[in-house]
């Protein structure tokens, strides 16, 4: 497949009174066309940082790119100039953030907030963008679009503002668009309903999107391959089948035993013991090493490679290598993934001894 987007070796720091912050750590990763990359992990992780990287926003100081490079076409996005990054921002790589509430200007109306990338980018007058303002309303779902393109933020809904930021999104057409947790701050319903506009955008679009996520239950209906973060590094990326069926790493094994069962009768989540390492000193070896259940003493010495899989899938962790010792993952975890199974149904209900 052909790649669209291809960062290697990213490392991302920040300088504050305390020290260096080192936020990502050598981070590689690709986007193929067409495709949905979700990022996961916890938070603090580097998943935001790496994306505000990708769009040039990492504020500096007390930000800074140290090392790495982002291609994008010919281009590397690491070493562009601010004026370079105004041209890319916004007509080639968008980004939707988490609140959609703090992504909108509220002294100025929908329309002429879509309308300011269209004029900008795509040298539209005022009439034509106007006119495409209704139509990426339209497109968006937004009932009454020619009405409501006069309104302001605070007479949309939660739901329906973080449509309004996906269509200023995705107004000038980009090749790339990042979504930085978009249905965080959403109920579960309007959550759904988010995450299918995208789909149903990325088909009729064509859009790469990477989905910034620290939420595992999302990335099955959306992604199509994942990458999971820890310490500011990726610890495995596969695809959603391979990370959901058959994952390498025990952080990811935590992670998805994290996860709430619709068929589980334990009283409570399985949780990840401890918490992620201060990135002021990162730890030598593993990261995960202090809170891993399975970690022998080279997690505490040696830094694990990516050790391969499969072509598509790699796991960072010692545990892969030829003379570690078998391990699976604990036996409540594996019966989540084995309740996970794509062909079950996940709602169920009885009557009359008839399973519906």
């Amino acid at each position: 497949m052909e790649k669209i987007l291809e960062v290697n070796d990213l490392h991302v720091s920040f300088d504050t009174f305390a020290g260096e912050v080192k936020a990502v750590r050598g981070v590689n990763f690709h986007l193929n066309k067409g495709e949905t990359l979700a990022i996961v992990g916890e938070s603090g992780s580097g998943k935001s940082v790496t994306s505000k990287a990708v769009m040039g926003l990492i504020p500096n100081p007390p930000g800074r790119i140290k090392q790495g490079e982002i291609k994008f076409g010919d281009r590397n996005l690491a070493q562009l100039p601010e004026k370079e990054m105004q041209k890319i921002r916004g007509s080639e790589i968008s980004m939707i953030f988490q609140d959609p509430m703090t992504s909108l200007n509220p002294t100025m109306t929908i329309g002429k907030q879509i309308m300011e990338g269209l004029i900008k980018h795509q040298n539209m007058n005022k009439s034509e963008a106007k006119e495409r303002a209704i139509e990426l309303l339209k497109l968006v779902g937004i009932p009454n679009a020619e009405g409501r393109v006069t309104e302001y933020p605070h007479q949309f809904s939660g739901g329906m503002r973080q449509r309004v930021v996906i269509a200023i999104a995705l107004a000038c057409n980009p090749r790339v668009l990042i979504a930085d947790e978009p249905t965080t701050a959403l109920d579960v319903t309007i959550q759904a309903q988010i995450l299918e506009l995208l789909n149903d955008l990325q088909e009729k679009m064509g859009t790469s999107i990477i989905f910034i996520t620290h939420d595992l239950g999302v990335v099955a209906n959306i992604a199509d391959r994942v990458a999971v973060m820890y310490a500011g590094k990726i610890v495995e990326t596969g695809t959603v089948d391979e990370i959901f069926y058959n994952p390498q790493h025990p952080y990811t094994w935590g992670l998805l035993g994290s996860m709430p069962s619709l068929d589980s009768t334990d009283e409570e989540l399985i949780a990840i013991p401890g918490s992620p390492p201060d990135l002021l000193d990162p730890p030598k070896g593993d990261a995960f090493a202090p809170r891993n259940p399975y970690a022998m003493q080279i997690d505490t010495e040696m830094e694990p490679p990516l050790f391969k899989v499969s072509d598509t899938h790699y796991a960072a962790t010692w545990l892969l290598h030829e003379k570690a010792p078998k391990v699976e993952p604990p036996a409540a975890i594996k019966k989540r993934m084995q309740g996970m199974a794509p062909d079950e149904p996940i709602i169920g209900a009885k009557d009359g001894g008839k399973h519906v």
